[in-house]
């Protein structure tokens, strides 16, 4: 049996100080966006996030308890090399970014990460309590998660 080695990560101290590091990267900063939302406080807040969780590609996470909505989409700008396409009047919010502290040694990750609408009901169920409980729910049963309801198919 032969073992198999996973190619070694590229760190940024591989690279000299002044290189750019996004001659050396995929774009990852290109395939998402993330927007702070407010912090959830009630059960109505998470039901809003439920629904954004209903959307395809749309994912929440926390980082140094600020909520974040992350909708996983690439730049219709980004080019085949991974480059700009429009470097040059790319919008502010690209002119600032700086690998600073960006994605290019993908070893971050979150207090909290939500893929599903199942997901986040479940958390707020945990603070809450159900927000549809079952009338034939038997309390030892208590621990397991409800079965997820599908969704009405039009």
């Amino acid at each position: 049996m032969s073992v198999v080695s996973l190619p070694a990560k590229r760190r940024r101290s591989d690279y000299p100080e002044a290189a750019n590091l996004c001659e050396h990267c995929t774009a990852k900063c290109c395939h998402y966006f993330a927007l702070g939302i407010d912090e959830p406080e009630v059960r109505r807040d998470y039901d809003f996030m439920r629904w954004y969780l209903l959307h395809d590609r749309a994912t929440l996470f926390v980082e140094d308890t600020t909520w974040y909505l992350l909708v996983h989409t690439t730049c219709k700008h980004l080019r085949d090399d991974y480059m700009c396409g429009i470097y040059e009047t790319r919008p502010q919010i690209c002119r600032d970014y700086t690998t600073a502290e960006c994605e290019f040694e993908d070893d971050w990750c979150y207090e909290k990460y939500f893929e599903s609408p199942e997901q986040i009901d479940e958390y707020a169920d945990a603070l809450f309590g159900p927000q549809f409980p079952e009338p034939d729910r038997k309390p030892e049963h208590s621990l397991r998660s409800r079965k997820p309801s599908g969704l009405p198919i039009a």
